[in-house]
């Protein structure tokens, strides 16, 4: 079944640069990489500034930058002899677009004074049921805006700026504007959806587009908490411990994720012969979808994956905690690095750990129970909120989460509403 085709329009998109413009442009990304057929329309712009799979329209009489004396006209409270004119103009610059679209997301323009000529043409297409499936997407108002409220008067086209249209979906973006578009409404506040800004993980914590794939492959971003192995296949490592931990980690009822960045020994019928013997504990355990192995978790079975120094530098950005069960090392390097790094440290009693490190991280021998090394884990990663806020991020305020979360039952919603 084919998604819907959106519309997202603005008085301007990027590379203008504006809080508004920002959100534009998480939102063309989202969409965009989930498949829905994106274009956006404001009068300045730029199609380079956008994901490439959109599209950009220019449509001047959307512009905020409009005729100085009519700008003027309307500040001072009075309505401009030409403004019906604008307003025809606006709406048959936008009429033929609109036909081509499924649904159509209105930043601000019901809500702000930038552009009355534009947002009084918008009203008249909702009469006239042309303006499809929409969604007015409420940042702020001129209404309730301390700096705004001077510009708006009790006539028309300024009390379009708080009326409220039966055939439109209104969204804000916080529970502050809920309270304010609400009070604007008089209507009660669970009749106005919330949709919180989102953050880009990739962007954020610099990852490659190669790690970022994976991390999405891995399902990595919906899961915690997130352990990192970043050693080879061996013995020494204790694997198969790390293994039974995360079932317990699994049965305790958390969402585990364990990556093990290393490779085993191809020319080694020993390295080879653990690692199928690790693939089958990891079967029986039922944990397949809560511990990967890089090295065999591309799509080829017979095309290995190997990581650089870099790309595992990525994942401790990415991992929740370093974990380190080994029976053995001749320094264990990974606990520095991950103190680097900033991230929580869980490992056996190796010397580095001892040495270097002993107040600073969790100990554990390698014959504890692994439900009580689990459990000690939890508790570890539970006490601190800076844990808590990332996983809380992580698996909700992603603009990806947001899409899943939120913006796709709007989306349905709003298409629905529109047939």
């Amino acid at each position: 079944m084919s998604k819907p085709a959106v519309a997202i329009m603005h008085y301007s998109a990027p590379p203008v640069i504006g809080g508004v413009e920002a959100v534009i442009a998480a939102h063309v990304r989202a969409l965009s990489h989930a498949g829905y057929p994106v274009a956006v329309l404001a009068g300045r712009g730029d199609a380079a500034a956008l994901d490439a799979r959109a599209e950009f329209i220019r449509i001047p009489e959307l512009d905020s930058l409009g005729s100085a004396g009519t700008s003027a006209a309307l500040l001072g409270g009075r309505v401009p002899r030409e403004f019906g004119t604008l307003v025809g103009q606006a709406r048959a610059a936008l009429a033929p677009h609109l036909a081509r679209f499924d649904v159509v997301i209105v930043h601000n323009i019901f809500f702000k004074h930038f552009n009355l000529p534009l947002t009084a043409a918008l009203w008249r297409l909702l009469e006239d049921q042309a303006l499809p499936g929409c969604i007015s997407w409420g940042h702020d108002f001129s209404w309730t805006s301390p700096s705004s409220r001077k510009a708006v008067y009790d006539e028309y086209p300024w009390d379009l700026l708080r009326k409220r249209h039966p055939d439109v979906t209104y969204v804000v973006v916080s529970a502050r504007r809920q309270d304010e578009l609400a009070g604007l409404f008089g209507c009660g506040r669970e009749e106005i959806p919330v949709v919180y800004n989102g953050v880009e993980p990739d962007t954020l914590l610099g990852l490659s587009p190669q790690s970022n794939e994976l991390a999405e492959h891995l399902g990595i971003y919906d899961r915690a908490p997130v352990l990192l192995m970043p050693v080879r296949v061996t013995r020494a490592k204790n694997i198969e411990l790390a293994l039974q931990v995360v079932a317990a980690l699994k049965q305790h009822g958390a969402r585990p994720k364990l990556v093990l960045t290393g490779p085993p020994d191809p020319h080694d019928a020993a390295s080879m012969a653990y690692f199928n013997e690790l693939r089958g504990l990891r079967r029986s355990l039922d944990i397949e979808d809560e511990m990967t192995f890089i090295f065999d978790s591309g799509p080829d079975p017979d095309q290995p994956i190997y990581l650089d120094a870099g790309a595992v530098g990525e994942l401790y950005r990415l991992a929740d905690m370093l974990f380190m069960p080994s029976h053995r090392e001749g320094f264990g390097m990974p606990v520095l690095e991950a103190g680097l790094a900033g991230l929580p440290v869980a490992c056996s009693a190796i010397p580095s750990a001892v040495e270097l490190a002993a107040d600073d991280v969790l100990l554990f021998a390698t014959d504890d129970r692994p439900d009580e090394i689990a459990a000690r884990i939890l508790a570890r990663l539970e006490s601190d909120p800076t844990y808590r806020l990332k996983r809380r991020v992580r698996g909700r305020y992603t603009w990806d989460a947001i899409l899943r979360h939120d913006i796709e039952p709007l989306l349905a919603r709003a298409t629905g509403a529109a047939k």
